[in-house]
């Protein structure tokens, strides 16, 4: 595995404003910025690809660049009564990811309550609209461009990449390429839909995530920290 601190040098030579193209040093330096629930929902969910190494991941879609960091952007999940175990696996995986030099986790909240909607055909005589309990995750969209903007800035990278298949990020993605003239690629996890034109045309180039991708990116069932074991959630 890339050990990121090898290249000290490197991203001290471009934090200093130096972009240092050196294919015969690993290619592009490289930072990858996951947005965890678009990826489970695009590509994980129902899937035997859940215990996904993130790390191994970026290395599989960028064998010949240099994988400098990767930041995984989620929130904690609360138990719900149709999975009431959620929270515990997720846990369990955001332990196996801490055992990753380089991978960064930025967190973003859930927001819960119950909201009233209109039904698209309401029956005569009854109300024309229900409450529906709702979850909404907040600010792991911000987290990720504020975060993909600032390196930039700092030329903490020569690469961006983006893996995600969400519009919101064409802006911050556009200004990294076009404002900064530094490259970013959109990773789209979905199999089944192309991007939006609008985040399409703001990076420099796509790549479609794809099952052989996820197969050969997963954890070992088992794998250790200081405190133990980390096993692969049953189901999983």
């Amino acid at each position: 595995m890339y050990h990121p601190y090898r290249f000290a040098g490197r991203v001290e030579t471009a934090r200093k404003g130096g972009l240092c193209l050196c294919p015969g040093e690993g290619g592009l330096l490289t930072n990858v910025y996951i947005d965890g629930f678009n990826l489970y929902y695009r590509a994980l969910r129902d899937t035997p690809f859940r215990w996904l190494d993130l790390w191994r991941l970026a290395e599989t879609l960028f064998p010949q660049d240099t994988i400098n960091r990767v930041c995984y952007f989620t929130a904690l999940l609360d138990a719900r009564p149709d999975n009431p175990l959620q929270p515990r696996r997720q846990l369990v995986y955001l332990r196996a990811l801490t055992t990753l030099p380089g991978l960064e986790i930025h967190y973003g909240r859930f927001r819960s309550g119950v909201k009233r909607r209109p039904l698209a055909e309401p029956a005569p005589g009854l109300p024309g609209s229900m409450l529906f309990r709702d979850s909404e995750e907040k600010g792991s969209d911000v987290n990720l461009a504020t975060r993909l903007l600032v390196d930039g800035f700092n030329r903490e990278y020569e690469q961006a990449v983006v893996v995600s298949n969400d519009a919101d990020f064409a802006g911050a993605m556009g200004y990294v390429k076009d404002g900064l003239g530094l490259r970013v690629t959109l990773v789209n996890p979905d199999p089944h839909n192309s991007s939006p034109r609008d985040l399409s045309a703001a990076a420099t180039y796509v790549k479609r995530l794809w099952k052989s991708h996820l197969r050969r990116s997963q954890f070992p069932d088992a794998l250790s920290d200081d405190v133990g074991v980390i096993a692969k959630p049953a189901g999983w």
